[in-house]
């Protein structure tokens, strides 16, 4: 019997880890329905060359519990996309909690779901949430009430296992852990810019620059009709 319907979104240019960390956690969570969401049954072209099938449309999509949106490029474009910022704001609604990993965030604020939350994103990108009227805050994971947001990439599993804690218990939630032997251990500690090398933190963020500029400009449009 399904006792949680939880959707993923997924749209050409994400970046795969964002949807199926967390998705792995889901699938693994009793009573879950999970939902691999976007416009069209086509097939998805994710950041990497991955592709992914979704099984459900935005048109087609039943209340969910959870609706997650992960990051990725393609963020750019959902910003400024009517149909998705109003599928967004209509389940968010309704739904128990409202998630994004790494810069889906960003797609929240667009949606104007995020004015005066709490919120994270990957390090990189955490001023951009600013224009949107949310609080950035660090953190592998953020809540602000129905709110939760996942830091990049990885920290989508963080986030997965937090939420089904919430939904389930802290019991299933470490069942889960347990199962897929999730124990990180990297071997670097440079997943962070509060740990890495001052000259390695600032050779990423001058290969971001680019980027950066770009990702600016476009939250600066979409913030302006948020």
């Amino acid at each position: 019997m399904t006792q949680y319907r939880i959707g993923l979104l997924a749209f050409p240019a994400m970046t795969q880890l964002d949807l199926t960390g967390p998705l792995q956690v889901f699938a693994s969570l009793p009573g879950a329905e999970v939902h691999v969401l976007w416009k069209t049954l086509d097939p998805i072209q994710t950041q990497g060359g991955l592709r992914l099938l979704p099984d459900s449309t935005l048109a087609d999509c039943p209340k969910l519990d959870v609706i997650c949106v992960p990051g990725g490029a393609g963020v750019l474009d959902l910003m400024d996309d009517p149909e998705v910022l109003a599928f967004l704001r209509t389940q968010a609604a309704k739904a128990t909690f409202v998630g994004s990993i790494c810069t889906g965030s960003l797609v929240l604020g667009a949606a104007g779901l995020l004015r005066g939350k709490k919120a994270t994103t990957h390090w990189a990108w955490t001023d951009l949430l600013v224009p949107f009227g949310a609080i950035p805050t660090k953190g592998r994971v953020v809540r602000d009430g129905k709110f939760m947001s996942g830091g990049g990439v990885t920290a989508g599993i963080d986030f997965a296992l937090t939420m089904v804690a919430e939904l389930a218990g802290r019991e299933v939630a470490e069942s889960i852990q347990l199962g897929i032997e999730y124990a990180p251990a990297p071997p670097f500690d440079a997943g962070s810019p509060d740990t890495a090398r001052p000259e390695l933190v600032t050779a990423v963020r001058a290969r971001m620059a680019g980027l950066r500029a770009e990702r600016e400009a476009r939250v600066a449009k979409a913030a302006a009709v948020a």
